[in-house]
């Protein structure tokens, strides 16, 4: 097999997941602010599942915003690419900076 269809089948695979998650992060942090405005009991055994998808979040802002500020240099329009980076993570960044879409 090919390294690059490898890869590339990898990349969907982990964009997808990527997706997904911060998605379900996004909801599960809408429904924690939620519960603090109504004053209504969250889990405490979610704690833990609170604290991995704050740290997921703001890693991919923070790769969002990383992504934004290089995107005019590779020709993208950069909201749209941080909002893209920030839903799919690292790969969005590997993309951003792949030397193969310079030619």
């Amino acid at each position: 097999m090919d390294l690059k269809f490898i890869k590339k089948k990898i990349y969907i695979f982990v964009k997808i997941i990527s997706t997904v998650l911060i998605t379900s992060a996004i909801g599960l942090e809408s429904w924690n602010i939620y519960a603090v405005i109504t004053n209504t009991n969250v889990p405490s055994s979610l704690n833990p599942i609170f604290w991995i998808e704050r740290f997921a979040m703001i890693s991919h802002f923070i790769e969002g915003i990383i992504a934004a500020f290089y995107a005019p240099s590779r020709q993208k329009i950069p909201i749209k690419y941080a909002t893209y980076t920030f839903f799919v993570g690292t790969i969005g960044l590997l993309e951003l900076f792949d030397r193969q879409d310079d030619y």
